[in-house]
């Protein structure tokens, strides 16, 4: 039975929303409040020999050149054989409500054919938004999480040696500003849109509120009037409404990774009458040929005799009866009596759900 969860792993999910709630900030979120992405170009300095081959990399080349221009310094494009520099774009998530001078995170990544950028530090990178405006600047020394090292015939590698991060290197600029409150209401946005949830939610809040003061709208929102006392103290009042507690409505569903032999099956799972067999059968071809070679100097030939051993060996299994609402420790139990592997588990969840016996979607990865 052990052997079964050594390589898959079979999760049990949603049983603490059984019994209890879940907060509303962990499934939804208030429509307006999102973060935006930043990216920008530029150069990392500073690495020893692992940087772009400026004979491939034109564009690196042409970015020293016109960063060289700017510091009053002209040089002859052709005269250039830099290995210490890669270009290289950076990224950044801007959160919400983020003011000016605070600090963030950006992730390098190189563009050229740099084969490091261990040690290199990143020279000003203005980053703009998707609508051209820049929101923040990044400079400063990148963390790669790795390394990358050769030799004449080895060679030693962890991660990707050519990705790293500028720990809070990133200085905000501008605000964007945000509008989560209109009309004096607040949307709040499901993460999972489903019906059930979205009407639990709207119940929720009107129960705490003794009021009718949210409306869902569809499956994905819920509309919430903010009461005449709250007007003032929006904010206070949506902290209150994220921490209600809602038990979720989810769809049941089973994920199989078969290259992994991974296998998460929901606590929502059913199973109807069905009856399984699992049973194998190997085959051993085994070769051990005879070979006769004559006494040296001899004027005789090697003579190979072939020897060829079949086994065939094919395993007994019962047929198991699963009755009707199996649960998912029934189900496992059951799967285990007959001695299924995780590739067992997955292909005996595919036929259950070809027969039409598994009440749940079954995603595989």
């Amino acid at each position: 039975m052990r052997k079964m969860w050594i390589v898959a792993v079979v999760i049990v999910l949603l049983l603490p929303s059984l019994v209890y709630g879940i907060r509303i900030k962990d499934i939804a979120h208030v429509y307006g409040v999102r973060s935006n992405q930043l990216i920008g170009y530029s150069l990392v300095v500073g690495l020893n020999g692992t940087g772009d081959n400026t004979d491939n990399a034109v564009f690196s080349l042409q970015s020293i050149v016109n960063m060289l221009e700017r510091f009053g310094i002209k040089v002859d494009p052709a005269d250039l054989r830099l290995k210490n520099v890669a270009a290289v774009m950076v990224t950044a998530n801007l959160p919400p409500f983020a003011k000016v001078g605070s600090k963030l995170d950006a992730v390098v990544s190189s563009i050229g054919d740099a084969k490091s950028l261990m040690g290199g530090t990143l020279l000003m990178t203005p980053l703009r938004g998707p609508d051209g405006r820049v929101y923040a600047v990044a400079q400063g020394p990148i963390s790669i999480g790795g390394f990358s090292f050769s030799g004449a015939g080895a060679a030693a590698k962890k991660n990707f040696p050519t990705v790293g991060r500028v720990v809070r290197g990133v200085t905000v600029e501008r605000e964007i500003p945000l509008r989560f409150v209109e009309g004096g209401t607040i949307t709040i946005a499901l993460s999972n849109p489903d019906f059930t949830t979205a009407s639990r939610i709207e119940e929720k809040i009107n129960e705490t509120c003794g009021r009718d003061l949210a409306e869902a709208v569809d499956p994905g929102s819920v509309k919430v009037t903010i009461p005449e006392e709250y007007r003032g103290k929006v904010v206070e009042f949506v902290s209150k409404l994220e921490n209600l507690d809602v038990q979720p409505s989810r769809v049941a569903k089973v994920v199989v990774n078969e290259r992994t032999g991974t296998v998460v099956i929901g606590a929502d799972v059913r199973i109807a009458p069905v009856a399984v067999a699992q049973g194998g059968l190997s085959i051993v071809i085994k070769e051990a040929p005879k070979v006769s070679q004559p006494l040296p100097f001899s004027t005789g030939e090697t003579v190979v005799t072939p020897n060829t051993t079949i086994e065939v060996k094919e395993k007994k299994t019962p047929l198991y009866l699963i009755p009707r609402n199996t649960t998912v420790g029934d189900l496992v139990r059951a799967l285990n009596a007959i001695g299924a592997t995780p590739q067992d588990l997955i292909s005996i969840l595919q036929a259950i759900k070809a027969a039409g016996a598994l009440n749940a979607e079954l995603e595989i990865l």
